[in-house]
């Protein structure tokens, strides 16, 4: 799922500086400059590199296909190289992002995606696209048959499941603090069915920072989240508790998003007032900073963020 943009003004260009999606992943970062100077053999190298590391490859191509001068760069480098798989799924990838912002067709992009699947039958990485693209518009049936299509593939795919996370958390905001909502159970079933080191684990927490996000939009929690209750009621302490004492025994820091899901546990740890671990955390993400969860609802990231990091650091 696309980060939310940052707000206008002086703040956009703050956030621009703090928010780099590439996370920690230096090969990626070297790749993309490359890219935006249209020597995309760098790409074809990585991706070449990356193989059928599959939570990583959806990482470099979505973080690639962000990039405004992508698009040329993945028609040229089809152009050049048409047999090329890596190309075509950078390609339907890149489109969906344009297509997110208004600026292609969807269904060009649905279709560029589908042509990229078609070369490589056993990646998952253009249903991701084609799921990115519908868990934003499209039909809740679609966007469940997307995610099926990718867990078919791969069924611990990090991003699929915090895409497919964030659209449940959306249903039936009337409910409240239903405690059975789908999305809970959705992420409970996820992180029971994965392996015991699987960051899938994190999935619960994100479940529940994404159904705050909807409640709060819905004017039914406060706007801060650290005056929300959302956070310190029974159900949601045995989450947290869970989710942290799995990364303190299990933390996968060479997962390409990593950084995704200790956002999100900081973020639950300060709301949840839990000073000491969340300093912890704080220490551990360092300048990776993700725009989610700390943009929830409509809040400046760059400045939720940096003020729950000085509170908490503040504690120990």
């Amino acid at each position: 799922m696309p980060p939310p943009p940052p707000p206008l003004g002086r703040s956009r260009k703050r956030a621009a500086q703090a928010f780099d999606a590439a996370l920690d992943d230096a090969e990626l970062i070297t790749a993309r400059t490359a890219l935006a100077g249209g020597r995309w053999t760098a790409v074809r190298a990585l991706l070449d590199r990356t193989g059928d590391d599959w939570d990583r490859r959806g990482h470099r191509v979505t973080v690639l296909a962000q990039e405004p001068s992508t698009l040329a760069w993945a028609r040229d480098w089809q152009l050049a190289e048409p047999e090329s798989a890596d190309a075509a799924v950078l390609l339907g990838c890149a489109m969906v992002y344009r297509a997110l912002q208004g600026k292609e067709r969807p269904d060009r992009a649905r279709e560029a995606c589908r042509a990229a699947a078609a070369l490589v039958p056993a990646d998952p990485t253009p249903w991701l696209g084609l799921l990115m693209l519908e868990r934003s518009t499209g039909t809740e049936q679609g966007v469940v048959q997307l995610f099926d299509e990718v867990r078919h593939r791969y069924r611990e795919h990090h991003h699929a499941h915090h895409l497919m996370a964030a659209r449940l958390a959306e249903r039936r905001p009337e409910a409240g603090q239903d405690p059975l909502h789908e999305v809970y159970d959705f992420a409970n079933w996820a992180a029971e069915q994965a392996p015991a080191d699987s960051p899938l684990a994190i999935l619960p927490v994100v479940a529940h920072a994404e159904r705050y996000r909807v409640l709060a939009a819905a004017g039914s929690e406060p706007a801060d989240p650290a005056a929300s209750g959302h956070w310190i009621g029974r159900r949601a302490r045995q989450v947290m508790k869970a989710a942290f004492d799995w990364w303190l025994e299990w933390e996968r820091e060479e997962h390409p998003r990593s950084f995704v899901d200790l956002n999100f546990l900081a973020h639950a740890k300060f709301c949840e007032g839990r000073g000491a671990e969340a300093a912890a955390l704080f220490h551990r993400i360092g300048s990776h900073a993700t725009p989610a969860p700390w943009s929830y609802p409509d809040r400046d990231p760059y400045q939720a963020f940096h003020a729950a990091r000085t509170t908490a650091l503040g504690t120990v």
